[in-house]
C-alpha cells in the first residue's frame, strides 16, 4: 500500500492538515442551501423529480361547464453516486504527534467532501440556456439587472433567488460601487458603502450576491461561469450523507481513515437559472 500517513511525513502533513482544514471551512456548504434537497429512501439510488408546467385560469359565464384542464408533468431523475477519500495513519505518526490528527484528518476529509458537492453543483451553472454577458464583459450591477429581467420575464418568482460569482468577477462588482475605487453617483451608495466595510456585496436587484472560490476558470484568463437562480432550478439528491470511519490495519499498525457520501445533482428547471459569463478585469 501507498502514500500512508507516517511519522517522517506526520512533521509536515500536521501544519497542511490544519491550514486547509480552515481554508475548505470557508468554502463548504454555500451551494447546498442554495438548491432544492431531497432524500433517497426507500430502495433504489435514484429520484424521479415531477416538473409541472403552469396553467392558467379563465374567466367562465355563469351555469357553464368549465373545461378540463390536462395536467401532465415532466421529471427529471436524479441519480447518485458515490464519492470517498481515504488514508492510512500509522501507529507511530499518531503518538508522536503533539495533537489528534486522526480527528484533524476527519475534519479535513469532511470539508473535502463538502467542496465536493459545491464544485458539482456549480458545474451545473453551464447548462442554464439563458446567458448574461460574455468572455469580455465585467460583472456590474447593470448585468444583475438584466439577469434578473430576464427571470422575471420567465414569471420565475422573484423570492428565493441566489447570485454566486467567483471572487475575481465579484471584484468588478465592488469596484464599480465602492467608494474607493468607483467615482460618480456609484460612489455614495447605501451599497458601496457597505462593500467597503465588509466586503460583501449585500442584495442587488433583490437577489443575494454570494462568492465562491470554487469556481473553475473557463480555460480563458479571467473568464468564470457563475449564475443567478432559483431554488427549484438545481436539485441536490442524498442518498448517504457524510460518513467517516475508521479501519484497523492490525499488521501495518496502522488505521484506514475513510470519508464517503452518496449523492446525485442535476437541473430541474431550466428556465428558473440564468448563467453569467463574465471577464475579470483583474486576470
Amino acid at each position: 500500500m501507498a502514500d500512508e500517513t507516517t511519522s517522517s511525513t506526520i512533521s509536515e502533513l500536521y501544519t497542511e492538515i490544519i491550514a486547509e482544514a480552515m481554508f475548505v471551512a470557508n468554502e463548504k456548504s454555500l451551494m447546498r442551501g442554495l438548491v432544492k434537497n431531497y432524500t433517497i429512501s426507500g430502495g433504489g439510488k435514484s429520484v424521479e423529480v415531477p416538473i409541472y408546467a403552469s396553467v392558467s385560469a379563465a374567466a367562465v359565464n355563469e351555469a357553464t361547464d368549465l373545461s378540463n384542464t390536462a395536467i401532465n408533468p415532466s421529471s427529471v431523475t436524479i441519480t447518485a453516486s458515490e464519492i470517498g477519500i481515504m488514508t492510512t495513519l500509522t501507529d507511530l505518526a499518531r503518538n508522536s504527534a503533539s495533537r489528534n490528527v486522526a480527528s484533524d484528518i476527519g475534519r479535513l476529509f469532511g470539508e473535502a467532501i463538502a467542496k465536493k458537492i459545491d464544485v458539482d453543483l456549480i458545474a451545473l451553472f453551464d447548462s442554464f440556456s439563458k446567458i448574461v454577458g460574455g468572455a469580455d464583459v465585467s460583472f456590474s450591477a447593470a448585468k444583475m439587472f438584466e439577469a434578473v429581467a430576464e427571470l422575471r420575464n420567465l414569471a420565475v418568482p422573484s423570492s428565493d433567488l441566489a447570485c454566486v460569482v467567483h471572487p475575481y468577477i465579484a471584484y468588478d462588482m465592488k469596484s464599480g460601487v465602492s467608494n474607493t475605487f468607483g467615482a460618480g453617483s456609484g460612489a455614495t451608495t447605501d451599497i458601496g458603502n457597505e462593500a467597503m466595510r465588509s466586503g460583501f456585496v449585500g442584495t442587488v436587484a433583490g437577489v443575494p450576491v454570494y462568492e465562491s472560490a470554487n469556481i473553475s476558470n473557463t480555460g480563458t484568463t479571467g473568464d468564470y461561469k457563475g449564475a443567478i437562480f432559483h431554488k427549484d432550478a438545481l436539485g441536490l439528491a442524498m442518498m448517504q450523507d457524510l460518513k467517516l470511519e475508521t479501519q484497523r490495519d492490525a499488521s501495518l499498525r496502522a488505521d484506514e481513515i475513510v470519508a464517503t457520501a452518496v449523492y446525485g445533482v442535476a437541473e430541474l428547471n431550466d428556465t428558473y437559472g440564468v448563467e453569467l459569463m463574465m471577464d475579470s478585469s483583474l486576470l
